[in-house]
Order: structure tokens, then sequence, then C-alpha cells
């Protein structure tokens, strides 16, 4: 187990980033990316796995989490999936590591895709949980029932939803996991403890920006304008990368990870774990660890 008092810190430019670490340092290294509702203790399981399993096993917090701060009062609070996979890279320069394996949730795989895609030279193997790549685009074709898994979305463009997302956290994002995960019994210790990293004073506005930013209806960071343009431009994941999805997922439906073969150029290999939801890493614990050891020690 993880504890917080191994939690580091390192500046960028932007941001102070917030980590733990654990396993020998001459390890080959490893980060766990994590997502939305969600935080470090995502990846115990995983990360206590791969440290005995030799690995040097790094685990950020995102922006907008937990003890991560932004240096400037007046730098945008953007979410868009190209800060967070900048914020990446800039940790892996910090802690001045050329090149290693990439795992992600939810959020942090939406940012693995995109630091694969954009520095495809800084990862060796990506492990994307939860979330197909090729997703992203806002005028992507839904059908309707992934336009029903995506109320909460809408919800949040709409000002009764804001508030939820400000005043009501606690509540909406457990209710989130409840029908993303139907079949997991959480406990509310593991919620609770979980939930004290969304109480972080740029939560909302981070939570607020990507989920209206992703669908076009709010304005992109102007830092990350030419990295939109090369998301845009070169769509394509060259690093070899296993997708794993829960088939009973309530927020991103089995269906959505279809047809993904051609975005890939260095194979792709998806994963269904049945009777499982959004949360296959703390609802299969073991199963994810071997699924993930096995892959990274090809």
């Amino acid at each position: 187990m993880i504890e917080s008092s191994s939690v580091r810190t390192l500046r960028t430019p932007l941001l102070e980033i917030a980590y733990q670490e654990s396993g020998p340092v001459d390890g080959p290294p490893v980060v766990l990316l994590h997502g939305w509702p969600d935080s470090p203790r995502t990846w115990m399981g995983l990360a206590q796995a791969l440290a005995l399993n030799g690995h040097r096993v790094i685990v950020p917090w995102l922006r907008g989490f937990g003890p991560m701060r932004f240096l400037q009062d007046q730098t945008p609070r953007s979410a868009q999936f190209t800060a967070l996979a900048q914020d990446f890279i800039d940790l892996l320069d910090g802690l001045g590591l050329d090149q290693v394996d990439l795992v992600g949730h939810d959020w942090g795989a939406r940012a693995a895709y995109s630091a694969a895609c954009l520095w495809p030279h800084r990862v060796r193997r990506l492990v994307a949980v939860s979330v197909a790549w090729g997703t992203n685009q806002p005028t992507q074709t839904l059908s309707h029932l992934q336009s029903h898994n995506y109320w909460y979305h809408w919800f949040m463009h709409l000002p009764r939803g804001q508030e939820a997302v400000r005043e009501d956290r606690d509540a909406f994002t457990r209710y989130l996991w409840q029908a993303w995960s139907p079949g997991w019994a959480f406990s509310d210790e593991e919620f609770t403890a979980t939930a004290a990293d969304f109480h972080n004073p740029d939560w909302a506005d981070i939570t607020l920006h990507s989920y209206t930013h992703r669908w076009g209806a709010a304005a992109s960071d102007p830092r990350y304008e030419e990295l939109e343009a090369r998301l845009r431009q070169h769509g394509l994941i060259h690093v070899p990368t296993l997708h794993i999805h829960g088939e009973q997922d309530g927020a991103n439906g089995v269906a959505t990870t279809q047809g993904k073969e051609a975005l890939f150029t260095a194979g792709h290999t998806l994963r269904l774990v049945p009777g499982c939801g959004h949360f296959p890493q703390r609802e299969h614990p073991s199963l994810i660890q071997a699924m993930v050891g096995e892959f990274l020690a090809r």
C-alpha cells in the first residue's frame, strides 16, 4: 500500500506536481495515471505488484486533484487532454526519464493515448483502461445508448450540473461510481478516502472545463493549441497498446471499443473483463495485475 507520507513534489513551468513513488530506483519505470472521479488510490494494488516485480512505479495526481497546485493564480484551469499529456511529459522531464511504460484509466487513459500519439518516443508500452482511442472528437457519432451513458457530460453544461460539481461533489461522484459499476460493492471508507482528493480548490473548474471543452462548448487553452492541431492531423498510436475494458461499464459501453485496430500501428490488444464495470483495477485487482504485468514483461 502506498501511504500519503510518500508524497513527493516537483515543479514544472505551470504546476507543483505531486506524485508517489515505489519500487527500486533503477527498475524499469512505469507511470500510472488515474481517472475522474478517482485518485492514485485506484492503483494501490497494481503499484504494489509492479514494485514487487522490480519496476520503478510513479503515480502522480492529475491537475486539480489532491495536493496538485498551480504556481500562478492567473493560469487557466484547463483540463483538455493535451494539457494532461503535457503534464505527463513535464513529469518525465523533471524526473530525468527518457522513456517509460504508461498505464492510464479514464481521464488518465485519454491523457496517455494523447501522450503516446504526440510523443511516441517517450512511451515504451501503453495500457489504457476503460477508454478507447478515437472517442474524443466532438463531432463523433454516438449511439442513443452511449448518449444516455454520457448524461453527466450534458448535465455539466447546465447551471444545475455545474452547481452539483461545485456544491455537491461527494454525492454526485458517489452516484457515478454506483451507476458505472453496478456490481461493485465499494466501501464507504474507500470512497471517502478517495473523494478527499476532490476537494482541491481547482477540482470543480478542472472538471467543468474538461467536460465542456471536449464537446466544443469551452475554449481551448492557447498554450496547447499546437498540440491539439497535431492530434487532429496525426491521430495514430505508434506504441504497442493493451486496452482493458469492463463488459458492464456504465460510462463507456463496450461498443465504443470496437473497430479501433486501424488506429494502432504497433499492435493493439483488447481484453474484455466479464461482469466488470468502469473500474477494473479496483473491481478485479488480481486479474488486472496479471494482465498488465504480462503485457509489460513482453
